[in-house]
């Protein structure tokens, strides 16, 4: 069995520590704790680590093409590798929810997020897991571009460590246990 986790984000060191960028970083925590090294490949525009976790293959993902055409390199790692969309699972941010929070969902629309409507596009199916990691709305005045490409408020940055911690332990649990809607159970709320 081979599983690939994905984290959505925006290349390049403008955009490393913003909002946006919370999946790129779950995905950076979790390469730390499985020792992993990302190498780029541009056949399929993203930066790709893997490993072997309890003897299954598992590929750490952070796509090169931009948060909107997030798609092409997941629907092209999808194929070449002969992973089953079921055994995908994509870490994102969320606008609606406040900082830090967690949902854990198997299935459901893009909710206003250009990744996923680009994963969904590519891949025809909005079936698949998914961690959404809240980044809370913007404040009085901001536009919704500023708050995600702008980086979390002194304020917030102990909550998104913790955060950053619980999506690495679910994602763990996750890998260990096989079973997403256990982890679900687990870790939603």
């Amino acid at each position: 069995m081979v599983k690939m986790i994905v984290g959505l984000g925006n290349p390049g060191s403008k955009y490393h520590d913003t909002r946006h960028n919370i999946g790129f970083m779950t995905i950076d925590r979790l390469a730390q704790a499985f020792q992993v090294t990302f190498s780029e490949d541009k056949n399929f525009k993203a930066e790709v680590g893997s490993c072997f976790i309890n003897g299954e293959k598992i590929y750490l993902v952070k796509p090169t093409t931009f948060m909107n055409n997030s798609g092409l390199a997941v629907h092209a790692l999808l194929t070449y590798f002969n992973i089953d969309i079921a055994d995908f699972v994509v870490i994102y941010d969320d606008l609606d929810m406040e900082v830090g929070r967690l949902r854990l969902r198997q299935k459901g629309s893009a909710g206003g997020h250009n990744g996923i409507k680009s994963i969904i596009a590519h891949t025809g199916t909005q079936t698949f897991d998914r961690i959404k990691v809240g980044i809370g709305r913007p404040k009085q005045g901001r536009t919704v571009v500023d708050h995600v490409l702008g980086t979390f408020d002194v304020d917030e940055k102990i909550t998104v460590e913790q955060a950053l911690d619980k999506v690495t332990d679910a994602v763990q649990f996750y890998l260990q246990e096989a079973d997403f809607a256990k982890t679900m159970q687990r870790f939603n709320g």
